[in-house]
């Protein structure tokens, strides 16, 4: 029985040696296929994790960005009203003085003024804060997800607090130059005319509309670019910085040069100009308030189009008051339409992304 099972194998042995190794070989290929599986799920899993994360740290980011708005808007307003002080002008008025013309014509001007620079500014603010928190986020980022390992911190706390003080040039220097600039514009478009001359909603629109393209307007060499109102020129920054500079300083330096090449790029120039489009359609609409038909007249109706077609007219010397009052609404810390409207504009939310994008990246670090 032995001898014939023996010999039996001997003459099969080519199939035995050969099936041994093919099921040997599908077994190790089996388990070859499991680890590769699981590994493969593992990093998966480990990504999706990485992405959870990172988008959790970037919305966390925009509600930051969204309060720190609403925390400067006080100190931006403030600044408006300093410069462009109309109380002084409203309380010599209820004296009765002699001049009294000539302080409707300054308070004219004044009053235009402030609620234009009040609108360009809150845009900047918004639009410059996305830019900053969303760089300083980035890197925080990758400071606590890659760069775990003892390495320098990217952007440690003291380079933090000097990058984001250089928000102060547009509360500061930038928001002077910015409101000679528009004071410039409003005197040439409404200096001349008269405040006995009535204007409709869409009338005082073309207005606003032509001091925009004054200030705006990107050739003449009297102006500055708006970019240059948030942060100052290269040249000065350095040379403010250069004796005597730690590392520290130099790596707030790259920050600046890094938010300055955002603010010089097309897609941020499409951004403001979206949220200054927005902003004024919305200043216009809290003037449609008061472009209302009276009640029971024939032609009231409540729809903005409306509104904007409006037959009624009002002296200027009347849009003056109710132009002054609407820095209130525009620099408020309540979030009001105005600022709500901004914080919610789909660009400005696709921007903030794409850069915190940009520098939550890992390979940028080789760059």
């Amino acid at each position: 029985m032995l001898s014939s099972t023996w010999n039996f194998i001997k003459r099969h042995k080519r199939k035995f040696i050969f099936t041994g190794v093919f099921v040997g070989g599908v077994y190790l290929l089996g388990k070859y296929a499991q680890r590769k599986i699981q590994d493969i799920q593992e990093r998966e899993a480990a990504e999706y994790i990485a992405q959870a994360r990172r988008q959790f740290h970037f919305e966390s980011n925009q509600r930051t960005c969204n309060m720190t708005v609403l925390s400067m808007l006080p100190t931006l307003r403030e600044a408006i009203i300093h410069h462009l002080n109309s109380e002084t002008l409203t309380t010599l008025l209820k004296t009765k003085p002699a001049n009294k013309l000539e302080i409707w014509e300054d308070l004219k001007i004044i009053s235009f003024t402030r609620s234009v620079v009040a609108i360009y500014s809150t845009c900047m603010l918004v639009v410059l804060l996305r830019v900053q928190l969303n760089i300083i986020g980035g890197y925080l980022y990758l400071d606590n997800s890659v760069t775990k390992n003892g390495a320098t911190p990217l952007a440690p706390p003291d380079v933090q607090q000097q990058y984001l003080s250089s928000i102060q040039h547009l509360l500061g220097e930038g928001l002077i130059e910015l409101i000679t600039v528009v004071k410039k514009a409003v005197q040439e478009v409404l200096g001349p005319m008269s405040l006995r001359q009535s204007l409709s909603l869409q009338e005082l629109e073309e207005q606003l509309t032509r001091i925009r393209h004054i200030v705006e307007d990107s050739t003449s060499s009297k102006h500055k670019s708006l970019s240059w109102y948030m942060m100052p020129d290269e040249e000065n920054t350095l040379a403010s910085q250069a004796c005597g500079l730690t590392e520290n300083d130099i790596t707030t330096i790259k920050l600046l040069n890094e938010t300055r090449d955002m603010l010089e790029s097309p897609d941020f120039s499409t951004v403001l100009s979206t949220c200054l489009s927005r902003g004024f359609v919305r200043f216009l609409d809290n003037l449609a308030e008061f472009f209302r038909p009276p009640q029971g007249d024939a032609t009231t109706c409540n729809s903005p189009d409306c509104l904007v077609l409006s037959p009624v007219s009002l002296p200027l010397a009347k849009i003056i008051p109710i132009i002054n009052g609407q820095i209130h609404s525009i620099c408020s810390e309540i979030p009001s339409h105005f600022v709500q409207d901004l914080l919610l504009i789909d660009q400005v939310k696709e921007f903030a992304a794409n850069v915190y994008e940009t520098f939550s990246t890992p390979q940028d670090l080789q760059k």
